[in-house]
């Protein structure tokens, strides 16, 4: 099986590599995402934002705890995993075409309109995610696949469980793009949150979804913040 780049392709805009991390690869027969723990400078465009190999390594075991942890506890929330490389550090995926922000993109429609259930659905996955007491802040829709009218969840290197942090967000912005640093400013400054000193999890966890109110309704983050 051949693969290739994956890219998120935004109408009007140059090809967005899909995260920041990790290099993303698709199949050819596009039935496949490969989340491949490697520092391309090619794929980034020579924007890469891990460039410390230790960093890239923590984010990698963090990626198999969590992964591994729904594929046992939760496999439904998850894409199937095909193949874990060690060696290579890449990970298969079973995935049924481009991510569920892709799809929106290319339809150039809503999210109802691909899955009317979506909102049920992911807030069911981001309840699972509270039961087994972690804290996912990858929540951006490219994290998000439909495998047979089901939503997938993916990207499990930024997650924490309760008995971890406080964590801080400065020691966490190459997880996060820098418009979305910008829209997080904005309420950290009216909340008074401090970037450098470390703050709990689930404030953090609110914070995040505010920053993605431009991305969903705002009745669904209202909806995500009260999960508890």
């Amino acid at each position: 099986m051949k693969y290739e780049y994956y890219y998120n392709q935004v109408p009007g805009q140059e090809p967005w590599r899909n995260n920041l991390i990790y290099t993303s690869l698709i199949s050819e027969d596009k039935k496949t995402l490969v989340q491949w723990y490697h520092n391309d400078s090619e794929y980034h465009k020579g924007q890469n934002e891990v460039v410390d190999q230790r960093l890239m390594n923590d984010k990698w075991a963090r990626e198999l705890c969590w992964l591994n942890h729904m594929a046992t506890w939760a496999p439904e929330c998850i894409p199937k995993i095909l193949k874990i490389d060690l060696i290579e550090k890449k990970i298969y995926l079973e995935i049924d075409g481009p991510d569920f922000w892709q799809r929106s993109l290319d339809g150039n429609c809503s999210f109802d309109d691909i899955l009317p259930d979506w909102q049920h659905q992911m807030l069911t996955i981001i309840q699972k995610h509270h039961e087994l007491g972690l804290y996912k802040y990858s929540m951006h829709p490219s994290s998000y696949f439909v495998v047979d009218g089901k939503l997938k969840s993916i990207n499990y290197f930024f997650t924490y469980s309760k008995d971890e942090g406080p964590i801080s967000i400065t020691d966490h912005l190459s997880h996060i793009h820098t418009n979305r640093q910008q829209q997080m400013k904005q309420h950290t400054d009216k909340l008074g949150i401090s970037w450098t000193d470390p703050q709990p999890l689930a404030l953090l966890e609110q914070l995040c979804w505010d920053s993605f109110s431009n991305m969903y309704p705002a009745d669904f983050i209202e909806k995500a913040k009260c999960i508890k």
